[in-house]
């Protein structure tokens, strides 16, 4: 059975025909999760337009941060004759600022919250109590502890551990000894990749995890504790699971300064694409797109109007590599999805149109 694939980027739609190896399929299936596939009846919360909506973000410190918010003011934009007023804050990466925000916005009297939580158990309590007051919640890319919410808006997270460290035990035939570059610590997106990672690699008894380390979704950090990976085992490191394209940036910088080549992971980051590329490793990106924002106005459009919505959202994403595995093949060229024209900090699947990109 042949599955078809067909994506949307910059207006141009990219069709692709995957066909599963019997028994293995999960490796390419962005559909793997643990949320049940349900849809949630949203008919309380049916009002009629034009509608106060809110983005509640943990905050703005890396690119794929601010990509969303251009994602999520263009979507407004493109439907601003259903939404009077959206608010924005920023929490700066502090629960507790962004609980105050939260409580703010339902002092305001919004209409329905998007948020992208700083960390699943210190927002939860706050999520709760919104949504037994009547708002409608929705988790962006990250969720709460609780299901107090209407619908959870990601690309998969578990599948993206699965894929990513699939194609490197895959790269790596089974054996050698592989390095962890992790996400923020706490946060549902990190955990969640890491989860499926595991599991992933529990397939192969012949890899070895030599560290593990949190980087907080940087550039500098992963520059830093790959550096540090490097002085404490040096050669011994035959692969890199990064579970982001940011930190990975810093790591194979850290790398090439040390005069090793050996398989990283990643994500569809601008710098990471071109530092792949210059550099020739091996490697693949798997993408977490940033138009999952976008799609979390238009999910909360349909909230308001009283459709059902999924609980989960699993938003389409491409996967790229340099070489391809038994179970992990590339949607479209490494070429064809880097830009070394455009800076570093772009996500090279953001969908948007050219004047709404980040200045």
């Amino acid at each position: 059975m042949l599955i078809i694939l067909a994506i949307t980027f910059f207006g141009i739609t990219i069709v692709g025909t995957l066909a599963p190896v019997e028994g293995r399929d999960w490796a390419r299936s962005s559909l793997w999760n643990p949320y049940p596939e349900k849809m949630v009846d949203t008919s309380k919360y049916k009002k009629a337009p034009p509608y106060t909506m809110a983005y509640c973000n943990n905050g703005l410190s890396n690119a794929w941060s601010i990509f969303g918010v251009q994602s999520m003011k263009y979507t407004v934009h493109k439907n601003r004759d259903k939404i009077k007023n959206f608010y924005f804050t920023d929490a700066m990466d502090k629960p507790d600022k962004q609980i105050a925000d939260m409580e703010d916005l339902m002092v305001k009297g919004v209409d329905l919250i998007i948020i992208r939580a700083a960390t699943e158990a210190a927002l939860d309590p706050i999520v709760s109590r919104a949504h037994k007051q009547g708002i409608p919640i929705i988790c962006f890319s990250r969720r709460v502890k609780s299901d107090n919410f209407e619908s959870y808006v990601s690309a998969s997270n578990y599948s993206m551990g699965r894929i990513q460290m699939t194609w490197l035990a895959q790269v790596l035939k089974g054996k050698g000894n592989i390095v962890i570059l992790a996400g923020y610590p706490g946060t549902s997106s990190a955990e969640e990749r890491l989860a499926g990672g595991k599991e992933a690699l529990a397939r192969y008894p012949g890899i070895k995890v030599l560290d593990e380390q949190y980087t907080h979704y940087s550039v500098s950090k992963g520059k830093q504790v790959m550096q540090a990976m490097i002085q404490s085992f040096g050669k011994k490191i035959d692969g890199v699971w990064a579970v982001s394209g940011i930190e990975m940036t810093g790591g194979i910088e850290a790398l090439h300064e040390a005069g090793i080549k050996i398989p990283i992971t990643g994500e569809p980051r601008n710098s990471y694409m071109k530092r792949v590329q210059e550099y020739g490793f091996q490697a693949m990106a798997i993408g977490y797109p940033s138009t999952m924002a976008g799609e979390c106005v238009e999910l909360g459009l349909k909230i308001l109007q009283g459709a059902p919505v999924p609980f989960f959202h699993n938003a389409t994403r491409l996967v790229i590599t340099t070489v391809d595995t038994e179970d992990v093949k590339s949607d479209v060229p490494w070429s064809s999805m880097t830009f070394p024209d455009r800076p570093d900090t772009e996500w090279n699947d953001h969908g948007l149109p050219k004047e709404w990109l980040p200045k």
